[in-house]
């Protein structure tokens, strides 16, 4: 007899991401039931993948020809985080294309062994005047190929 697979997503683990980034909650970011906010789990994302590649020396935001438009994002919420604490992004790449990237991002309160949520965002990485697809830059590309 066969168990049925489920279609609930389940936290990750630690081990599942190949780069950690820390960022601190603040008062702001909860809501008025106490924890934080889901739109702020979504700024969380962009917030640690783009530092890292900014620290990489691959991005930047204001005088780089390309820069990445997110046409896609999702996030599993499996408990709350809330302020004061310190928020642990794990990141990684899932999918690396032509011209887009599939970031997943798992958030950690602070020295825990799971994900407290998990989600991805897809970006498209476009030439900064015309708005068009271009290739990912070679220098880009290196970097993002270790969180394969």
């Amino acid at each position: 007899m066969t168990e049925a697979k489920s279609d609930k997503p389940l936290p990750a683990s630690r081990s599942d991401y190949r780069v950690f980034r820390s960022i601190s909650t603040r008062w702001m970011d909860n809501d008025a039931y106490g924890h934080v906010n889901n739109v702020v789990y979504y700024s969380w994302f962009d917030t640690a993948v783009n530092a890292y590649l900014i620290e990489q020396g691959v991005l930047d935001i204001h005088q780089g020809d390309t820069i990445g438009l997110v046409i896609e994002t999702q996030c599993n919420y499996f408990s709350p985080l809330a302020f004061p604490q310190t928020v642990e992004a794990g990141i990684r790449v899932a999918r690396l294309g032509a011209s887009s990237v599939r970031y997943e991002v798992g958030l950690f309160a602070q020295g825990e062994p799971l994900t407290a949520a998990r989600g991805h965002f897809i970006h498209v990485y476009v030439d900064k005047q015309s708005r068009r697809p271009t290739p990912l830059p070679l220098n880009l590309k290196t970097v993002l190929e270790t969180l394969l």
